[in-house]
């Protein structure tokens, strides 16, 4: 199946906000100064049209690949999260089973569209919160070592989707683990062994109880020299405090916005002692 191109419209996004004129007067207090105001992008259609009535598989197109994700409703870690509340998401799904936007999309759509900015090939990646794999699947496409995690319970799907859209590909094999957030840290990636040069992270943030151990595994994982990319729709007030203590431990800088789904896009790195 070819995958449909949207040459202009990414080069037209490239362009946005290089002289300001569209972008916001200031950033989020939590965000470290910057003379470049973020960009303001959308989302733009990568979903590969299907003739299929169900929804418990998704076609996307990146990077000129046709991607296959099968997702599992046993677990909401294994679902493209779209940018909405849980309880209006499956509501959508019952009525009328259709795709929709997500925070997954919209960065999975940034790393392929600034290729020069961040430049995947040959690096190491490690993804928290991998779900259904398509981040892993785009990063790894676009040449990383892509190490890709989630909690135990998600790891057959991933693992799933993963092979499926890989195998004889040429491309570095990915490799699928478990991570609890906040858990056995240093002894499943002591720091002396596993250094990435970026982590990314896709709807991590929302209303759940893990938050602190999150924190932690940012924390822990964005070492000096690491890119943490995090992409993430914000819904609640403690999507923004979270905002607030990540900005105090590690330099947050807001690189993107997508401001018809309320999604912000940030780049995090370690500060300098």
């Amino acid at each position: 199946m070819d995958c449909p191109r949207e040459e202009k419209e990414l080069n037209e996004q490239k362009s946005e906000c290089r002289d300001g004129s569209n972008c916001p007067d200031s950033s989020p207090a939590t965000t470290e100064s910057n003379s470049d105001s973020p960009r303001i992008l959308k989302i733009l259609q990568k979903w590969v049209p299907t003739v299929s009535p169900y929804f418990d598989k998704e076609h996307y197109c990146y990077a000129d690949h046709h991607i296959t994700i099968q997702e599992s409703l046993d677990h909401f870690g294994a679902i493209v999260w779209p940018g909405m509340d849980h309880a209006q998401f499956y509501r959508n799904l019952e009525v009328t089973g259709k795709q929709q936007k997500s925070v997954a999309l919209a960065l999975s759509q940034y790393l392929e569209s600034n290729q020069q900015e961040i430049n995947l090939k040959d690096k190491k990646v490690l993804e928290i919160g991998a779900g259904t794999g398509l981040v892993s699947i785009v990063a790894s496409i676009l040449g990383a070592y892509v190490t890709a995690t989630d909690l135990p319970e998600v790891l057959e799907n991933l693992k799933l989707n993963i092979s499926r859209n890989t195998q004889n590909m040429n491309i570095h094999q990915l490799e699928v683990r478990k991570l609890v957030w906040g858990k056995d840290l240093n002894e499943d990636f002591p720091k002396s062994t596993h250094h990435y040069d970026f982590i990314l992270a896709s709807d991590v943030v929302y209303h759940h109880t893990a938050l602190d151990p999150l924190l932690t595994t940012m924390t822990y994982l964005c070492q000096p020299g690491t890119v943490l990319l995090w992409a993430n729709k914000f819904r609640f007030s403690t999507d923004f405090e979270f905002l607030e203590k990540l900005g105090n431990i590690l330099n947050v800088t807001l690189l993107a916005e997508f401001p018809e789904s309320n999604i912000k896009l940030f780049k995090i790195t370690a500060k300098e002692n």
